[in-house]
């Protein structure tokens, strides 16, 4: 059984930074790709951030390029998604994926921008 913990959200004001991480319950080379999505209330889950476990290959929305920054440590079989200059409109839970030959998803963390 698949399992992703997600950790490291919270409240923080316009221009500021978290890092959220993603630990997964095994290697997670066992996966082709990990990634971070997320939901704003009334609105459809959007792609964050994206990482070939293979060779670390990523992929960003438009919205986040230049401030997010996904990663992974394979050691600690965990990924993460560093925030920077955070928005309001950047409030959302944010899911942990993990993709084999299906999806697979955390409980989610709740990200609050606002002063």
């Amino acid at each position: 059984q698949v399992q992703l913990v997600e950790s490291g959200g919270g409240l923080v004001q316009p221009g500021g930074s978290l890092r959220l991480s993603c630990a997964a319950s095994g290697s997670i080379f066992g996966f082709r790709a990990m990634g971070w999505y997320r939901q704003a209330p009334g609105k459809p889950r959007e792609l964050v951030a994206t990482i070939m476990t293979s060779d670390g290959t990523t992929n960003y929305a438009d919205s986040v390029k230049g401030r997010f920054t996904i990663s992974r440590d394979n050691a600690k079989n965990t990924v993460y998604l560093q925030m920077n200059d955070l928005k309001p409109e950047d409030t959302a839970v944010y899911y942990c994926n993990a993709f084999r030959t299906q999806h697979y998803w955390g409980q989610g963390t709740q990200v609050t921008v606002s002063s």
